[in-house]
């Protein structure tokens, strides 16, 4: 007899602008056999007309603040995806109210808050407490810390990233949302969207021992810097070198490839939303490329894996303490900038190396996972 089958989480958003329409929904609405959206809310009325517009969700599941929504029966978890300074405050009183929570990044705005979430989720231990980070579960990125776990370019030894993207405010984008441009967490644009940057670094290099930092301010658009220089010296004993510029001038095209340089080959990951790229190398100069085409998966997964966390009690990969561990990377960073000093991390309790995820009861990393995937050979070789 099949077992019967467990009714979808009841969902309430606190907050239902860009991130929600842009990044969770489309995710989301695949995934109507593990959630139901039965309550959100935006402080503005209008954000609220516009996502019942698009998502075709009952008007009337509209609730004017988010002590209604928290107040309800009817929601068992939510989605908090609110500007950064005022996530902890949110999360706070949804876990006051007996919710499980999923958090926009990044966990916390400095590194005191940071130890906050960390001390917030060890209040709640019953509750599951993830901080969203898709770059854990995006396709192309567990295949690359796949390949790595699998010894297919030896031992790493050097990783070189540098990631260039022109910045200047842009209506009904992300940049141009006002908290963005005079931002009240530290590090900017390198906190915000940098972190995912440091999540991956993480996911596939493993964790960070010190860190020697420099930041310039070349944008006139952002009150941050808009440089990061970064050096990193990992756990493991291998280098690298991470530099993001974020400039208000347009830039000529740029790779932005990130490279993996082991004894025995070279990673290459590369490409963009549409097309995603990991390319291996070996001794011989032959490569063998894998392209992942469509959705990466990144935040369905995520959605998934709290699901996962919530109805059967699996401990999610994107956790606090990680979050808290990709948000003190880029807050030592900038310590050391200040300070014209390498500085070491400190190990995050209950963080550690990133768990790889996979789809539950499932030994494949893609089973159940729409989106395309081809690989070709080919050799560089003159």
């Amino acid at each position: 007899m099949a077992a019967p089958a467990i009714p979808p989480i009841r969902l309430g958003l606190i907050g239902t602008g860009l991130a929600v329409e842009k990044l969770h929904w489309p995710a989301l609405r695949g995934l109507a056999d593990r959630f139901t959206v039965t309550a959100f809310t935006d402080s503005s009325a209008e954000q609220r007309s516009r996502f019942a517009a698009y998502s075709g969700a009952d008007p009337a599941r509209s609730v004017a603040d988010r002590a209604a929504l928290l107040a309800r029966d009817d929601v068992d978890a939510v989605l908090i995806a609110v500007p950064i300074p005022h996530l902890y405050e949110v999360a706070c009183e949804a876990l006051a109210a007996g919710k499980d929570v999923l958090c926009e990044k990044p966990a916390g705005a400095d590194a005191a808050q940071g130890a906050a979430f960390l001390a917030l989720a060890a209040r709640y231990p019953e509750r599951t407490f993830m901080v969203g980070e898709n770059y854990f579960y995006r396709d192309d990125l567990r295949y690359a810390r796949t390949l790595l776990d699998d010894g297919a370019i030896g031992r790493p030894h050097l990783m070189a990233w540098r990631h260039t993207d022109w910045v200047v405010p842009r209506e009904g984008g992300f940049t141009g949302t006002p908290w963005r441009h005079r931002p009240a967490y530290r590090g900017g644009v390198h906190l915000d969207f940098g972190v995912h940057h440091i999540a991956q670094i993480r996911l596939l290099c493993g964790d960070i021992a010190r860190v020697h930092g420099a930041v310039q301010a070349a944008n006139s658009t952002i009150d941050a810097p808009s440089d990061l220089a970064l050096n990193l010296v990992f756990t493991g004993g291998a280098i690298g070198n991470y530099t993001a510029s974020f400039p208000e001038i347009p830039v000529p095209p740029e790779p932005n490839e990130m490279r993996l340089y082991g004894t025995e080959g070279v990673l290459v990951l590369a490409g963009s939303e549409a097309e995603r790229r990991v390319t291996r190398s070996g001794r011989d100069a032959s490569t063998r490329t894998t392209v992942f085409r469509g959705i990466d998966n990144g935040y369905r997964a995520e959605l998934v894996d709290f699901a996962d966390a919530v109805q059967f009690g699996v401990p999610p990969v994107g956790s606090v303490a990680q979050s808290v561990a990709n948000a003190m990377v880029v807050q030592r960073a900038l310590d050391s900038a200040e300070r014209a000093a390498v500085l070491t991390l400190d190990p995050v309790p209950g963080a550690g190396p990133v768990p790889l995820w996979r789809p539950r009861g499932s030994a494949g990393l893609f089973d159940g996972l729409p989106g395309q995937r081809t690989s070709s050979s080919a050799s560089f070789a003159a």
